[in-house]
């Protein structure tokens, strides 16, 4: 379920940077309308509120997770209650963002508090991830997510013990 957790906040992106020749892209209406579509998905994990998802969501949307493909926008409007119920209070804020008319980039930081379920810590959580979502009319057609490594384990309650000589075996690092 954590797996599920990082797709799910993976739909959360909202881009704007340059064209495919790394030219700032003025006007151009397709982009603007992926990073309006990143700003629905994003506020809909904040709010809960799932009512814009069909219109910016295709209907076959697809999104590549550990757990494996989920598909189409009742599978995006579940992954929303699922992360409301588990972070009530989650905020997501964009670091840097890129896009153009076919994909959206973000690096984002998710921020609140953990009420503990599938074996998450419970208590306040901070994490970054890197979300691709590529578009298509204007509407997400696929989606993957990048969380990072550390900030996972540590919302995992799995942090305290680990060693960080990673080239030393787990017998070496306890000795």
């Amino acid at each position: 379920m954590k797996k599920i957790f990082f797709a799910a906040l993976a739909m959360c992106f909202i881009c704007a940077s340059c064209d495919n020749n790394g030219n700032a892209d003025k006007g151009n209406g397709m982009k603007e309308k992926n990073i309006a579509s990143s700003d629905a998905i994003t506020k809909a994990f904040e709010t809960g509120d799932v009512s814009k998802i069909d219109s910016v969501v295709a209907p076959d949307f697809l999104d590549h997770t550990d757990q494996g493909d989920k598909k189409g926008p009742d599978s995006l409007k579940s992954a929303v209650a699922m992360m409301r119920n588990m972070f009530k209070d989650m905020k997501a804020e964009k670091v840097k963002e890129l896009a153009d008319d076919e994909y959206v980039f973000t690096w984002m930081h998710y921020s609140g508090t953990s009420e503990g379920a599938m074996g998450m810590h419970k208590g306040p959580f901070s994490m970054n991830a890197v979300e691709v979502a590529k578009f298509k009319g204007g509407k997400a057609i696929e989606h993957w997510g990048f969380a990072n490594a550390q900030d996972m384990m540590k919302l995992m309650g799995e942090h305290e013990n680990m060693g960080n000589d990673m080239s030393k075996p787990d017998s070496a690092k306890t000795k």
